[in-house]
């Protein structure tokens, strides 16, 4: 468009539009009781479906349990993992391989970890006692009632599912450290726990374990020598796998782990039966690439008089009666035969060459010797894992003799924890589980725990063993005065050095005081501080309080 001469005048530029008037007030009120109208009739919608749906599942859960009874909707229930009271064909798979004695041609396990022949493989070995039935405290033939059956899939037991298994060095990897992560003993996790004190713990009612992954596969496949059910991930916490370095050389790294993992030993019709160990614990020498593994083992420790606990139900529901025990097993293991070797050998020119000698024995490889340059010791190794799973283990817990020394040589009073299950791993019983994940790990009370006292664990039988011991009358009296005072499952005392209690509380009484508010609490010996929110931390700074004032005047100066 050209521009308009002078004196011409251009086209003019259009006027503007008046704004629209804006809408009656009484047009905008219809319309937004329209709206309102319309999410409430959505609102009405979605609950009454809500509502239809939850009567629908409650009709066909009421269905069903008049079809089948209630064991019948027990075994239904554990294999519909979905909750959608249709059993699929994935679902149905277990019963199909314990009824045909099938299983299917390739496992999760056999797709995650081939064999690729021009790696190093090397032979892990099962070594399995079963559990001593004679260590059981509580579920001996016809004591309380425990029936043959429910015990079947534990005294069944007897051996080991693989005695040996074929592993290439590089399924080791998930056991190498994040990279970076070279400082001598600190731990990183393998698996990581996914459950504490706020989420609660996973259900019982399960039989068979979820296919693993990723990292999870290595753990699951080395448990499953022991046993076709193992659970890499346990019902409580803590979780998972934890590790640390505890030596480092130019090619090399020693790994030290521990490994919380449960077995389900009970397949439908029968009730779940869980066999929980206390913990597995172990090391691996492996090359910083996983190419080769110069020596691997893994095993429950058997130093103490009980290592597993036992828990299975007597219902057809999560919320049915369960049983629960502990015993002894001797022996569960997982050995290295030898370093890794290579499945194949090659010439210098890259040709395949035979394996064994004329004689037919293998060929007999040399390994070079390593040199570290960083080591740590196990112990302090196992301590700082210990701490990674229990952060109440920021305390030292002394071995029970061994606090009561020490208490005499500081000149301090013992806080003593006298259980039936071990508090510092997984055969620990309900009452142990939330002292250790909720007051035991509280800033306030570690302070005050490594300030003002000596502190030590103990498990009953273990004391009973030592009041019996006719060699050390000291060591005997020490017992004696603790077992007097004991009310089962758990009892926290306050003592002098010779060993006299001056001031006790038993778990279930603490927890149930504790669950209340405290207003609604009329005794005030344990009463609540202003200081904490927490009541069951209060409450647990008052009887350690309460301890001390009744126990410093006589201590002797």
């Amino acid at each position: 468009m050209g521009r308009a001469r002078p004196g011409e005048r251009g086209p003019q530029s259009p006027v503007p539009a008046e704004p629209p008037a804006p809408p009656p007030r009484r047009g905008r009120t219809l319309a937004l009781l329209g709206a309102l109208f319309a999410a409430a009739a959505a609102a009405a919608a979605a609950r009454a479906l809500a509502r239809h749906s939850e009567a629908q599942a409650a009709a066909r859960q009421d269905s069903a349990l008049k079809a089948l009874g209630t064991e019948g909707l027990f075994l239904f229930s554990s294999l519909d993992t979905d909750q959608d009271m249709y059993i699929s064909p994935e679902e149905f798979k277990p019963i199909a391989e314990k009824l045909t004695g099938s299983t299917p041609s390739a496992s999760y396990e056999e797709e995650e970890l081939p064999l690729d022949p021009s790696e190093e493989t090397l032979t892990i070995e099962a070594r399995f006692q079963p559990l001593l039935p004679e260590s059981m405290t509580k579920s001996k033939d016809g004591f309380l009632g425990v029936s043959r059956l429910a015990l079947s899939g534990l005294r069944n037991w007897t051996s080991a599912a693989s005695p040996s298994a074929v592993f290439a060095a590089r399924h080791f990897r998930p056991f190498l450290p994040p990279r970076g992560h070279v400082e001598l003993g600190e731990p990183w996790w393998i698996i990581p726990s996914e459950l504490s004190v706020f989420t609660g713990y996973l259900s019982n009612n399960r039989f068979y374990p979820p296919p693993p992954k990723g990292k999870e596969v290595i753990i699951h496949r080395l448990l499953s020598m022991f046993h076709p059910r193992p659970f890499v991930k346990t019902r409580f916490a803590p979780q998972g796998a934890v590790a640390c370095l505890t030596a480092v050389g130019d090619f090399y790294y020693t790994v030290m782990f521990r490994i919380h993992a449960e077995f389900q030993l009970s397949e439908p019709p029968d009730f779940p039966f869980w066999f929980s160990p206390a913990q597995f614990t172990g090391h691996i020498i492996l090359s910083k690439d996983a190419t080769h593994v110069r020596d691997f083992r893994l095993f429950v420790p058997n130093h103490r008089s009980l290592n597993v606990d036992m828990e299975w139900l007597y219902g057809a529901s999560e919320s049915s009666s369960m049983e629960v025990d502990i015993g002894y097993i001797p022996q569960m293991e997982l050995e290295a035969t030898g370093p890794s070797v290579p499945s194949v050998i090659l010439d210098e020119d890259g040709n395949m060459i035979d394996s064994r000698l004329p004689s037919g024995e293998p060929l007999q490889f040399v390994f070079e010797e390593i040199k570290w340059q960083q080591e740590l010791s196990w112990e302090e190794a196992a301590r700082r894992l210990e701490v990674a799973m229990y952060p109440f283990k920021k305390v030292t817990y002394l071995p029970f003799t061994e606090a009561f020394d020490q208490a005499k040589a500081k000149n301090k009073l013992v806080h003593s924890i006298l259980l039936w299950g071990a508090l510092d791993d997984q055969n620990c019983h309900c009452s142990g589980r939330t002292l250790r994940e909720t007051v035991l790990e509280s800033s306030p009370i570690l302070a005050l725990l490594n300030e003002s006292f000596i502190s030590t664990w103990s498990l009953v039988k273990e004391l009973e063993d030592l009041q019996n011991n006719q060699e050390n009358p000291t060591h005997k009296k020490l017992a004696g005065l603790h077992l007097e005072k004991y009310s089962f499952p758990v009892e926290m005392m306050i003592c002098l050095p010779n060993g006299t209690v001056v001031h006790h509380i038993n778990a279930n009484y603490f927890l149930d005081i504790t669950s209340v508010k405290p207003q609604d609490i009329e005794n005030n010996v344990f009463g609540f501080s202003s200081t904490f929110e927490d009541p069951s931390t209060a409450t647990y700074m008052q009887f350690l309080k309460e301890g001390l004032r009744r126990g410093l005047p006589l201590l002797q100066p």
